[in-house]
């Protein structure tokens, strides 16, 4: 997954809510009812709706019917997704780092010098 591709945006965007990352962290573990994470929120089930639509519209998660209950469960490979974009951006940095430091190196250093007297 290259950097500058607009999913990932997407992806970030829907996990920049704490609501909707704890919705992934609830439902890693199995399926959850849309009821069920409703009650866990001190906010209305329609907008626990639209935070779910968010995470399934990225494929952070995925729904689907059991009766008359809408399950939604976490999708592991779009986590690992994000993940993997984590990860790039973590080593695009640690590369940075060690540029600056190989040039911190390579500068001389000279003592600093006192203009003591003058």
């Amino acid at each position: 997954m290259d950097l500058d591709d607009p999913t990932v945006d997407r992806l970030f965007h829907a996990l920049a809510d704490a609501t909707r990352r704890d919705i992934v962290r609830r439902t890693v573990g199995g399926e959850l009812s849309v009821s069920r994470l409703a009650e866990a929120y001190p906010m209305s089930f329609a907008a626990v709706q639209k935070h779910v639509a968010v995470l399934e519209r990225v494929g952070l998660v995925t729904k689907h019917r059991h009766g008359r209950e809408l399950l939604v469960c976490s999708d592991p490979d779009a986590v690992q997704r994000a993940r993997r974009a984590l990860d790039q951006l973590a080593e695009a940095w640690e590369g940075r780092i060690q540029r600056m430091a190989d040039l911190l190196d390579a500068t001389p250093h000279d003592p600093p010098t006192t203009h003591e007297g003058r």
